[in-house]
Formats: C-alpha cells, structure tokens, sequence
C-alpha cells in the first residue's frame, strides 16, 4: 500500500499521514511533488523486456516526455540478491539533489522516498503502479531497502542519466529506514 507520512525536519516527529491514493497526491502537490498511478496496457510478464516495459506504459510515457522535455527513458530493476545491493542503497541513503526531475515509476515491487522541503519531511512508501515525480533542486533521498524488490521505469532529460549532487546534510539519517517505516 502506498503510504505518505509528513514529518517535523527538525525532530522527525510525524505530524501527518495518509495512505489514500488521492490524498497522497493533494499532499504531495502541495509541494510540487507529482505523484500518479498508471496502468499497463497489456499485461506484462516477470521477465519481460525493458521495451515490453515501456511499450505497456507508452501512452503515459510519451505524456511525461512531452509534458516536461524528457529526452530519455529505460528501465532498472534490482532484486534482494543483487550482489551490489547494500553497496547501491547507501548511495541514494544520503541526501542529495538533481539539476533534473527525478521520475520513477514503479512497474513492479516498492521503495521508499523522503522529499525534504523546508521545515517538512515528506516519506513516501511508493509500490506497483506508482508514478512519483522529484522536482529538479529538491533536497531528497531514497531508500530501496536491505532486500531491494523493484523495477522502475525511470526519465531524463540529462543524457548522463542520474548524477547526484550531495548536500553534505545528515538529516536521512533521523527518519525510519525502509524497513521501520
């Protein structure tokens, strides 16, 4: 179940939550965050292809690409037996922003998003059929789990694809892990 907890940045205290489609997307538009479900078009099997992947989800694809000049997409996946798991979560465990968007849409399994803006912590538990959409400059970080299960469809509009600028700041580490959240 997608779930949105808002924190307290300074102390981490929950001040709110919701775990209501609709209401979780109000929220998180509130602070120009997207967040959308999308539907396959045609069923897609475990091991389907990334263009399989992306073809199940064109039209919703082609909007995005449009929408915001996006020049690029594909597909990732990560599973709990990866060997470099625990290696790739730390990267994304630290706060960090993009000159880009960060768009990830989970086509299968789940991970946990946190937005920092301002005075607030915003926690997203994203799951299967959830668009969420980083504003470019937006402190944040991601959290896939020790066990990661995901696979994202995942757009640039930077040809380099995910380049990371760290803030230095510590605050991911006062917030639940994937695990606790």
């Amino acid at each position: 179940m997608s779930v949105l907890k808002i924190f307290s940045a300074d102390q981490a205290q929950t001040l709110a939550s919701a775990d209501e489609h609709a209401r979780i997307a109000s929220r998180l538009h509130e602070a120009g965050v997207l967040f959308e479900r999308w539907q396959a078009t045609q069923p897609l099997a475990q091991d389907a292809s990334q263009e399989e992947v992306i073809d199940a989800y064109r039209q919703s694809v082609e909007r995005l690409m449009q929408d915001y000049g996006f020049q690029s997409v594909d597909v990732i996946a990560l599973g709990p037996e990866h060997p470099d798991r625990a290696a790739l979560r730390q990267k994304f465990l630290d706060e960090h922003t993009h000159s880009e968007f960060e768009v990830r849409f989970f086509v299968d399994g789940k991970g946990l998003f946190y937005i920092h803006q301002g005075d607030k912590v915003y926690g997203v538990m994203c799951e299967q059929g959830d668009l969420i959409s980083v504003p470019a400059n937006t402190r944040h970080w991601f959290d896939m789990g020790e066990a990661p299960s995901f696979k994202c469809i995942r757009l640039f509009t930077n040809p380099e694809g995910w380049v990371a600028q760290y803030t230095g700041d510590k605050i991911a580490r006062n917030f639940p892990a994937f695990e606790q959240f």
